[in-house]
């Protein structure tokens, strides 16, 4: 249950980033709480993907802290890095399945890489099926990610994000590139999931009607700075013309 008052799941202060005289972050500050969705939403290039890359530990910052779960992400070695890792999901935005292994073989593939966690599991369809079905998808298993629509692809890399139970999830415009209907269905999954399981999640995304529904609290970043936050409620009857760029 979201609690404000509550640590926070994800702490990052004062993350600075700059690519030469580009500068891509500029003192940007986040706190993420357990069963909280804060979406994020930024015109492209504001530096919302490169602080998700230095969250995870993909990119380095050029000063500022993140802390995750307690752990400084500058601070851990490689191997507590990626154990680490496990608990975090990803919903990345162009589903990023393998195409040449199948369905099943997708999901089995974190739970093979990541056997610090589980152990060596000799069978992994439970745990595959489970996943599949929390989606709606376990007719899938067996099909490859060629046979699979736009949205059915989306919902099988979801699926693949919860087989390692992460208690951290990051969707990455979850909706881009599908049709309204189908948008509405991952929207609406996303929130039986987080009821679901209890997730923190961050949702980087320009879809006004998903922030909408899905959010608890919002950031909104301009000239690569946090402009304004707040519920989507508060921030939609701004009169800042800033802000209201965002929802028109």
């Amino acid at each position: 249950m979201f609690n404000s008052k509550s640590k926070p799941i994800i702490d990052i202060r004062d993350l600075k980033k700059s690519y030469g005289d580009n500068h891509v972050l500029s003192g940007f500050h986040l706190k993420l709480y357990e069963g909280e969705n804060l979406v994020i939403m930024g015109k492209s290039g504001s530096g919302k993907s490169v602080m998700i890359k230095c969250l995870v530990g993909l990119e380095e910052p050029d000063s500022g802290t993140i802390e995750v779960m307690g752990k400084v992400i500058s601070e851990l070695e490689h191997d507590e890095l990626d154990e680490l890792r496990t608990e975090i999901g990803f919903l990345f935005q162009g589903s990023a399945l393998y195409d040449s292994m199948s369905v099943r073989e997708n999901l089995e593939f974190p739970l093979r890489r990541h056997t610090k966690k589980f152990g060596v599991i000799e069978d992994t369809t439970p745990m595959v099926m489970e996943a599949l079905e929390n989606v709606g998808l376990a007719h899938t298993i067996d099909l490859m990610p060629s046979e699979l629509s736009g949205g059915m692809k989306r919902r099988v890399a979801l699926a693949r994000t919860l087989i390692l139970q992460p208690k951290i999830i990051l969707y990455d415009e979850p909706t881009t590139g599908l049709d309204p209907i189908t948008s509405k269905e991952i929207i609406l999954l996303m929130t039986s999931i987080q009821k679901k399981y209890n997730t923190s999640s961050i949702i980087i995304t320009h879809d006004v009607d998903c922030a909408r529904v899905i959010s608890n609290r919002m950031i909104l970043l301009v000239d690569s700075i946090n402009y304004a936050e707040g519920t989507f409620e508060e921030l939609s009857s701004s009169n800042d013309p800033k802000i209201q760029a965002f929802f028109k």
